[in-house]
């Protein structure tokens, strides 16, 4: 193996059309079985095993492949089937210890299959079944979803590309054979002078014609490089191999001795030497002794051409699996054709693309192949084409041709008649009904909750992620804030699929297996707010039976939690759900009444929560006090009230309770600033009394680091605007910071500059130039004088009409206005509409 002669006689010869006749290329029998042996999901060798089975026309076609799934090879044939798919094994008792084996239309077991149908040839699987791969995995601790098989089956990540693949079996220990795995692939470019094996396959095989004198001439010449490379590696440290191999020699006995020598055989590369070995029955079966079982299922799932991609971690995996198929597909022209796809999707993207750019790509892929002596324009050629000619040398269009064509994000489709658990088949026929259809493509979807098909899609979403489903990931709505609107992020993978035969414990339908689920989170749940976050699930997912069981856990958890940073934390996911249940018209009185009795806990038990915290829990302490005060704040404008429970009492309740916390000098600074600051945005403290309290807070007797933590939580996190509008309290901040002594000024400094820092820069401008300016500055206008600006006892009606053109435009006609009649325009508008307090 010095070179790659062997290679290139086998790919000399001028093309030829196969024929029937097997006396054309002798007996092809007369060795024994006819071992196709392929590189697994490579184009070339597809079309080459094509063109052996035509030649050789055997009466049954073995395949590399767990032998449980031969019932479920003729729905291969079926219309409805549209490759990449994926044999999909996993245990009965334990879903998630499962197994692929994935199929592109340019694998060669594919095409073995569907020729085998169309020729209504008998096809059968005859790799180790998949009932001892998940128990042998399950012992040696494989990880689960992991590649059992060999290139062509479930993803390990210890494949090699011609069908070298292993995980140590029961009882063998690791040594120096077991780290030593070879990429026969590498082997061979390497023998063969070359440094890029995927380039070098490429040469080799995916840019020759299948046509070819002799079509067996390929697999002869691989026989015999595997051959080589069995004699110099042994098991080459994969000894789960010798196991996989027997099982197959015994498959092979099998067929021949029910149909005779016309056997033919399609598997990976590296087994071949193995199978043509002679070995006794006894022998074989020796090795299969006590292998562990566990009961499986199997089923056709979906696949996409992105898992294909070794970058996913698919250890069988190719570089370019978009690549790849092209080459399959485009029988003349590839690369003309190749660069025109690459054309209209750079055309897509808003770039300038002209028929001229694809002339000259091709030209220069084929000079640059020339060049390089290679026989047609590879990946590599093309490449570099598309990044010169179509991108202006840059790589930023170039990975998006990568994503989307390179790899790709074909997804393909299984048939209705495939075996799937009842979960499967009943969140199949909720994608129809809601016209929600699986992509490989990450996708945006934008939800009006207002309309019924909208809203199913919601419920549906929210219950698979309930169930582990994650399909879909709810995103930040673009242009509403409403609550009648949701923004999801979709992209189905073929990993989903186990995770909804996971899911199928739960029950037969996805609405039956979330409730199932949620009632038993519910009764896990370990604290107060994963209840309450359970129960706001409930209510989007649409989960009315569950959320009698869910409210009664919630309500135990919250009568005897009496930790106030618990009951703050679950407030304001009950009230988020009260408003949900309400764009939903879901009935949400039994949560109003704990949202408010747990309100009314959190008031008489915050102001002591409050005292004798240290810094880090200061922090954690207004968070709380900010979440209480907008969840408040949403259950006053909530149209559902607890029984006997006044809307303004709560306000009322919770304002005393800002009150204690603005004046308590046991309470960190940080709570008591952020209480007055919440009291003045609230209008219930005036501007006067909060520069009082300011005043009193920042006074020489105040330690600097106590004031500093104040300031924070008084105008941290957006106050910015109101220093800039309130001359007093930017004089009070300005005088107390100049007087702090240089001592302090260290222990300061850190909580000013996250304080400040987080303004915007036009604010933190502004600050700037009020401090520069100072006290004595330049005279104040006269409508500042008046008052704060944005704050006026009284509206400007003048600069409040100037806005009323632009909202007519914005809002439309006016109805009313139409008919004579000036209606206000929005909450606030004068008789006349003009706007209050509009640069007041």
């Amino acid at each position: 193996m010095s070179d790659d002669s062997t290679w290139g006689k086998a790919y000399a010869r001028g093309p030829v059309e196969p024929t029937s006749d097997d006396s054309t290329w002798g007996n092809v029998y007369a060795r024994g079985p006819l071992l196709l042996g392929v590189r697994h999901h490579g184009p070339g060798s597809a079309r080459a095993v094509r063109a052996a089975l035509e030649a050789a026309r055997p009466d049954v076609v073995l395949i590399e492949g767990p032998p449980e799934a031969d019932p479920l090879i003729p729905l291969a044939a079926d219309p409805e089937m549209r490759p990449p798919v994926a044999l999909l094994a996993h245990a009965v008792d334990e879903p998630g210890r499962s197994a692929f084996w994935p199929l592109a239309e340019f694998s060669p077991e594919w095409v073995a299959i569907r020729w085998a149908l169309e020729q209504d040839v008998p096809a059968r699987f005859v790799d180790l079944p998949a009932t001892h791969t998940l128990a042998w995995d399950q012992e040696t601790d494989a990880p689960h979803g992991t590649d059992a098989g060999d290139d062509t089956g479930a993803e390990t990540g210890a494949r090699e590309e011609l069908g070298a693949e292993g995980e140590s079996g029961p009882g063998e220990e690791p040594g120096p054979e077991r780290d030593l795995r070879v990429d026969p692939l590498a082997v061979l470019a390497e023998t063969a002078g070359h440094d890029d094996p995927e380039r070098w396959w490429e040469d080799v095989v995916e840019h020759r014609g299948p046509g070819l004198r002799d079509p067996f001439a390929p697999f002869t010449a691989l026989e015999e490089a595997m051959t080589a490379l069995r004699e110099r590696y042994g098991a080459a440290g994969r000894p789960r191999d010798l196991v996989r191999e027997a099982h197959m020699r015994l498959k092979v006995r099998a067929a021949r001795k029910e149909f005779g020598d016309a056997v033919a055989v399609v598997c990976g590369a590296w087994h071949v030497p193995a199978l043509r070995e002679r070995t006794t029955v006894t022998a074989d079966r020796a090795l299969l002794k006590g292998l562990p079982k566990v009961r499986t299922d199997l089923t056709w799932v979906p696949w996409t051409h992105r898992r294909l991609a070794r970058s996913s971690g698919y250890g069988a995996g190719i570089d370019s699996p978009g690549w790849y198929g092209h080459l399959f597909r485009a029988r003349d022209r590839p690369v003309e054709r190749w660069l025109t796809r690459v054309a209209g999707l750079l055309r897509e993207e808003d770039r300038i693309v002209s028929s001229a750019h694809v002339i000259e790509a091709v030209r220069l892929a084929e000079t640059l192949a020339a060049m390089r002596g290679r026989p047609l324009p590879g990946l590599s050629e093309t490449t570099e084409a598309v990044r010169a000619v179509m991108c202006d040398g840059s790589d930023v269009p170039l990975a998006l041709v990568h994503d989307r064509l390179v790899v790709g994000d074909v997804l393909g489709e299984v048939p209705q008649a495939a075996p799937a658990v009842p979960l499967q088949r009943d969140l199949a026929r909720e994608q129809r009904r809601l016209r929600l259809r699986p992509e490989a493509l990450e996708r945006e979807l934008e939800l009006d909750l207002r309309g019924e098909t909208d809203a199913g899609r919601s419920r549906l979403l929210h219950r698979l992620r309930l169930l582990g489903v994650g399909w879909g990931e709810p995103a930040r709505s673009r242009g509403s804030t409403g609550t009648f609107r949701e923004t999801w992020r979709l992209r189905w993978e073929p990993e989903l699929s186990v995770r909804v035969a996971e899911a199928g414990v739960w029950g037969t339908t996805v609405l039956a297996a979330a409730t199932a689920r949620a009632e038993a989170d519910a009764t896990a749940a370990r604290s107060l707010a994963d209840v309450t976050a359970l129960a706001e699930l409930c209510l989007l997912a649409g989960l009315p039976d569950a959320l009698p069981v869910v409210m009664r856990v919630l309500a135990d958890r919250a009568a005897l939690d009496a930790d106030v940073g618990h009951l703050a934390q679950a407030l304001p996911a009950l009230v988020r759900s009260l408003r949900y249940g309400d764009v939903r018209g879901t009935d949400t009185g039994a949560l109003a009444g704990v949202a408010a009795g747990l309100a009314e806990r959190i008031f008489v038990g915050l102001p002591p929560a409050c005292a004798a915290l240290d810094r880090d829990a200061a922090e954690e302490m207004r968070g709380h006090v900010d979440a209480v005060h907008g969840a408040v704040g949403l259950l006053v404008e909530t149209p559902t009230g607890a029984p006997g429970t006044g809307h303004a009492d709560v306000r009322a309740r919770w304002r005393s309770v800002l009150r204690t916390l603005a004046l308590r000098d046991t309470v960190p600074g940080v709570v008591r600033g952020r209480a007055v600051r919440l009291l003045l945005d609230d209008g219930e403290l005036g501007s006067g009394e909060a520069a009082r309290l300011m005043g009193l807070v920042l006074s020489p007797g105040t330690p600097p680091t106590d004031a500093a933590a104040w300031i924070e939580g008084f105008v941290g996190g957006g106050g910015g605007m109101l220093l800039v509008h309130d001359d007093r309290l930017l004089t009070l901040v300005d005088t107390w910071l100049t007087g702090v002594p240089a001592e302090a000024f260290t222990d300061v400094l850190p909580l000013l500059r996250r304080t400040f820092s987080a303004y915007e820069p036009a604010v933190r401008r502004t600050l700037g130039e009020l401090v520069r300016r100072g006290p004595d500055g330049p005279a104040v206008p006269a409508a500042r004088a008046a008052g704060t600006p944005g704050f006026a006892a009284e509206p400007d009606a003048e600069r409040a009409d100037a806005v009323l053109p632009v909202l007519r435009l914005l809002l439309g006609p006016d109805p009313e206005e139409q008919h004579g009649r000036p209606r206000r325009m929005i909450e606030g508008t004068t008789e006349t509409g003009s706007l209050v307090g509009v640069g007041g």
